[in-house]
């Protein structure tokens, strides 16, 4: 391709819409076209593309909202003719797109057995994805049911209390996030990011994904974008044993270390080439497993605290001000992008002083606008809660965990200390709350008051349809998370009034923030000790969300295709 006729992609980003404006996209794009030719001078060169690529909101000057948006833009003109222009504009920058590239070609004969994935959320759909595309045809375990019998397998724990332990809002096809709001927002950059969302709008997620800067799927889109990729992957020749477990390896010393010729689970072996190890961030069972049978894993530090649930309007309103009104959740029309329901994400931790250098913080995590707060248990006898929104985010109430840090020294230093320590809180809160899995709550007037005992009003609780039992949570939670909780409260609420509304309402225990241990693994993937098991995703404690597991679950699997390519 020679420079005359080369194409080169530039962002344009910062561009700032009035909200009042009725076409976000086409002013976007005006602005974006007059910043390129300001930058280029007299010779402009031919404009082929212009569309939206990523948008925000701006509510920090109420009323004065703003849409802060980035244009993507084509050039006919060579790349240093446009690097050119991005030293004249600092708003300007150069962007490559980068594809999912696999090695090619790929010899399928090189692996004694097909491979094998273990658990097929984030990390192991795109895993497997990504080995289908490279040639090969794994099998899939996945402890839990498939995607149409897990939601039946939740339904039924709300009706009759009785839980399923292996299928579950933990376990299941589309792992733990698969009931959550299907955020799709990362701190990670990676280039395979984009890849990720594309692949979700490609099996049904809303298009919109690929231009909000918080992006989300929604549970009950999510839950069908699961089946299309296990309809997609079953179509390519992979094997699922749904409901099956994995309870051992069976191994042989190598000269690269230990390698894995089959996988024990309790439907019998499975015969593997090399395995993919994402068990979720819940699966106790299997850390134990694994350290028994000396695999190195480290304890490492998470997060425990509890829902903070408030009215989704009165978010909307510490958001927005008046403009409230035109959300997506009331169906404003006029014009092409409306505000969305409010998202919050709050932090805060103590100054450093001489006694405690390095104090812990208080922070929102998974942010559910319009949702509701779930009931997340896995283990018979433990209460769990986690925070769930679907697509609409139409429901009455906001939710989120408020959560404290725990560090490892706070359970033990050690692996299985950390899962233990999770633990008892979850049975702490199952006593707490009566049993029967009804959850323990409080309202935020009465945990900052140091009482107990007032019924919700305003804000009524979502958890199991309000199955919960008003008490208090200072004797459910260390002494640290509650001071922290307290003291994170009263100064959200000087960012977000209302935060600490007498009203809200507070529902425990949220333990399953992150995975309490990491499986240790080397630069190529490698659990250490180990030729061909790759562990991946948030329950390997490599990724902290859906599309950082995914991302994970992918670069595993390029470990395996490089490794046997031709």
């Amino acid at each position: 391709m020679t420079a005359r006729n080369a194409h080169t992609a530039l962002l344009v980003r910062d561009i700032r819409i009035p909200f009042e404006e009725t076409d976000i996209s086409a002013a976007a794009r005006e602005k974006a076209k007059k910043r390129v030719m300001r930058a280029f001078g007299r010779r402009v060169p031919q404009i082929t593309e212009c569309a939206l690529f990523r948008t925000s909101v701006d509510a920090r000057k109420k009323p004065d909202i703003l849409i802060v948006c980035t244009v993507l833009v084509r050039l006919a003109c060579a790349k240093e003719e446009a690097a050119a222009a991005v030293k004249r504009d600092a708003q300007l920058s150069l962007y490559e797109e980068m594809p999912l590239v696999l090695p090619t070609p790929t010899d399928t004969q090189k692996l004694s057995e097909r491979p094998v994935i273990i658990g097929f959320g984030p990390a192991g759909m795109f895993a497997a994805l990504t080995l289908c595309e490279g040639g090969f045809s794994p099998v899939i375990v996945e402890r839990g049911d498939d995607v149409e019998a897990r939601r039946a397998a939740v339904d039924a724990f709300y009706e009759t209390k009785r839980l399923d332990s292996e299928s579950n809002i933990q376990f299941g096809a589309g792992g733990a996030g698969t009931f959550s709001d299907g955020k799709l927002m990362t701190r990670i950059a990676d280039p395979y990011c984009a890849y990720v969302l594309s692949q979700f709008v490609r099996f049904g997620a809303d298009p919109d994904i690929l231009t909000k800067a918080k992006p989300h799927v929604g549970t009950d889109v999510l839950l069908t974008v699961v089946g299309n990729i296990r309809d997609y992957l079953l179509s390519r020749g992979c094997t699922f044993c749904f409901r099956t477990k994995m309870t051992g390896l069976h191994t042989t010393p190598a000269g690269d270390g230990e390698r894995v010729t089959a996988v024990v689970t309790n439907a019998g072996e499975i015969p593997a080439g090399a395995v993919i190890l994402a068990p979720g961030h819940s699966a106790r069972d299997t850390y134990k497993m694994l350290y028994e049978r000396g695999m190195q894993l480290l304890p490492k530090p998470f997060s425990v605290g509890v829902r903070i649930e408030h009215l989704q309007s009165e978010m909307n309103r510490a958001a927005y001000g008046d403009v409230c009104k035109y959300t997506e959740a009331c169906g404003a029309t006029g014009r092409d992008i409306l505000l969305p329901p409010a998202e919050y994400a709050v932090s805060h931790k103590p100054k450093p002083t001489e006694s405690d250098p390095d104090p812990r913080g208080v922070y929102s995590f998974c942010m559910c606008p319009g949702g509701e707060v779930m009931a997340a248990a896995s283990e018979a006898g433990g209460v769990v809660v986690n925070g769930m929104s679907r697509h609409a985010r139409n429901g009455r109430n906001a939710n989120a965990a408020l959560a404290v840090s725990v560090r490892t020294s706070d359970y033990g230093d050690h692996p299985m200390k950390a899962i233990e320590y999770q633990r008892v809180l979850e049975q702490t809160a199952f006593s707490a709350g009566g049993g029967n899995y009804t959850a323990p709550a409080q309202t935020v007037g009465d945990f900052l008051a140091g009482k107990a005992g007032s019924e919700p009003t305003t804000v009524q609780p979502s958890y199991m349809n309000g199955n919960v039992h008003m008490t208090d949570l200072h004797t459910v939670l260390p002494p640290f998370v509650t001071e922290l909780l307290e003291r994170g409260i009263r100064r959200f609420d000087g960012s977000l009034p209302g935060f600490a509304s007498p009203d809200a309402i507070l529902t425990g225990v949220e333990t399953r923030t992150s995975a309490p241990v990491r499986i240790v693994r080397g630069e190529d993937g490698r659990a250490f000790g180990y030729g061909n098991l790759y562990p991946a995703g948030e329950g390997a404690g490599y990724a902290g969300g859906i599309t950082s597991a995914a991302v994970d679950g992918i670069r595993c699997a390029m470990h395996i295709l490089e490794k046997y390519k031709s």
